[in-house]
């Protein structure tokens, strides 16, 4: 985590879920995410096709 912190660009990636999670995250367009040491991050929603069971997002470490 030290390596991606220190990149200062966001990443990107996937998330799979039920359909309608995914619906729900993506119509939210932020979502919060708690690493394991104990440090909070914002999530992005990036995009999401309806009935699909992935929603795009970006975050900064």
């Amino acid at each position: 985590m030290r390596t991606l912190a220190s990149a200062h660009v966001p990443l990107r990636g996937l998330l799979r879920t039920a359909p309608d999670v995914a619906e729900a995250l993506f119509r939210a367009g932020e979502a919060a995410l708690t690493l394991d040491d104990g440090r909070g991050c914002r999530i992005r929603m990036l995009g999401y096709t309806s009935g699909s069971d992935t929603a795009y997002f970006e975050i900064r470490i």
